[in-house]
């Protein structure tokens, strides 16, 4: 894995901090806002994930005599910003959603408040952490939802693009619901289970595959998980299994723990080894699915009534194959100067990419009695929420109005770093996992499907609304 991450950065981060530097910008404060545009998988929800990896390179960020000696050799770059960079310590504020929330489009996922130059180097590490974990941690969930209860483990190290991917991307999917990851280092790392047993290579590296079982029973007797479809799944790999079962387990009082599937048919094999296993008194023994599983394939399994008792996926979920790219990005959206606030805004022919200028908040309104979100209002930073009676209106078409009642409000963000200093301190993995499946009970079904789910609420307040309107309308160029 990486360990050196201060030049892990976009070469334009240094070329217009040092534009900065040199047109005594540089004390100049900057908010910046992390959100992102669409959902990916044309999906009802996203889960945040990343922000204790962005602490620590925070926390840590600095400057060495060699990656000064290498900015100076690119000739682009004057002495005193040199220096600066090599006395280099992160001063500003950072807010972020804490991580497991539910988040939707436009929604600040974090808030940088700093000296324009400490704000603008934290982009891309920003950017790459909370996109990379989102996107697979979403995924996961969707996986998750799909299997409806049956655990779903993470299987994909092999096929993840690089390293960190594997090890980041576990930790995401576990904050996305999965129940255990087959990435040894992950597991040790994040303290999770580790699931995994053996390869096809195990059951060929034997003369026959009653000898591969019979060996690796008699190792793990009470841990014993055998995979049966090398050869052939019902001719061969589960009488085989079975017979194991029978001469090595049997006698000792050990009941196996589980078959593995991964090839063929799953929905036809998985219904006939359960019957097969339950005929021969091996009712508990469970039967595992892997195979370039996700969640369309899961919930196609599961409507045939497939008898799986858990999911081993692989490179679907590591991958996010489906849709492997989350757009997260990171735009300036106020300058501050004297305590005072200037707003500032992006226009584009497209809409979508105009962005919500100003420092702001948002809060997520909840039903009071069945405890379930009912929107979510992006508010410049000081406006206050009103305890009941809360005009909401669509930002495209404000013609579309809904008063809100009988609710419950809180602010998504929470402040991370002060002048500097870190105030928050990160919950562990399985504390956030929790936070995850509280954040899914409270949505409705509906949000939640795979399939066209029911577009959640973001709204602006009407301040808010009303300064992008302003800004667009007085824009000059």
């Amino acid at each position: 894995m990486v360990n050196k991450l201060e030049l892990v950065a976009d070469f334009y981060e240094f070329t217009m901090s040092n534009g900065y530097f040199l047109r005594n910008m540089n004390n100049k404060i900057a908010y910046f806002d992390v959100f992102f545009r669409k959902i990916p998988d044309n999906g009802g929800y996203v889960i945040v994930a990343g922000l204790e990896q962005v602490i620590e390179y925070v926390k840590n960020l600095k400057f060495t005599d060699d990656d000064i000696s290498y900015l100076k050799g690119q000739n682009k770059f004057s002495d005193v910003f040199l220096k600066y960079l090599k006395n280099f310590k992160f001063t500003g504020d950072i807010w972020a959603i804490p991580e497991g929330t539910v988040v939707f489009p436009n929604e600040p996922l974090i808030t940088v408040r700093a000296p324009i130059i400490e704000a603008q180097i934290l982009e891309t590490m920003l950017l790459l952490t909370i996109n990379h974990q989102s996107l697979i941690a979403t995924k996961t969930s969707r996986i998750v939802n799909a299997a409806k209860g049956i655990p779903v483990m993470e299987f994909g190290a092999r096929r993840a693009h690089g390293v960190d991917a594997a090890v980041s991307g576990a930790r995401a999917a576990i904050i996305g619901g999965a129940v255990g990851t087959s990435c040894t280092l992950s597991a040790k790392e994040f303290n999770v289970p580790a699931s995994g047993t053996m390869a096809h290579s195990w059951i060929q590296s034997f003369d026959s595959e009653y000898e591969a079982f019979k060996t690796y029973a008699e190792i793990y007797p009470n841990d014993c998980t055998l995979l049966i479809d090398t050869y052939n799944t019902i001719e061969s790999g589960l009488p085989n299994a079975i017979k194991v079962f029978d001469e090595i387990l049997k006698p000792q009082g050990i009941r196996p723990k589980a078959v593995r599937l991964d090839s063929g048919d799953l929905a036809y094999l998985s219904k006939k080894v359960r019957k097969i296993l339950d005929e021969a008194g091996y009712k508990d023994c469970k039967i595992c699915a892997t195979n370039s599983l996700d969640e369309h394939l899961i919930s196609s399994l599961l409507e045939q009534k497939a008898k799986i008792d858990s999911f081993g996926v692989g490179e679907n979920l590591i991958t996010a194959k489906s849709e492997p790219v989350f757009g997260g990005v990171y735009k300036l959206v106020a300058l501050e100067e004297n305590g005072i606030i200037t707003p500032k805004i992006k226009v584009s022919e497209t809409a979508i990419k105009v962005t919500n200028p100003s420092f702001k908040k948002t809060y997520r309104f909840y039903d009071k009695d069945t405890k379930k979100a009912l929107a979510d209002v992006i508010t410049l930073y000081n406006e206050t929420i009103p305890k009941d009676n809360y005009m909401i209106f669509d930002p495209q078409n404000p013609w579309k109005k809904k008063t809100l009642t009988n609710y419950i409000v809180r602010p998504l963000q929470e402040k991370i770093f002060e002048n500097g200093k870190l105030v928050y301190k990160s919950p562990i993995l399985k504390e956030i996992s929790k936070h995850t499946k509280k954040e899914l009970n409270s949505l409705w079904d509906e949000v939640k499907r795979l399939e066209n789910p029911h577009e959640y609420y973001v709204d602006l307040s009407k301040e808010l609304w009303t300064l992008k309107n302003n800004m667009l309308n007085n824009i000059y160029f």
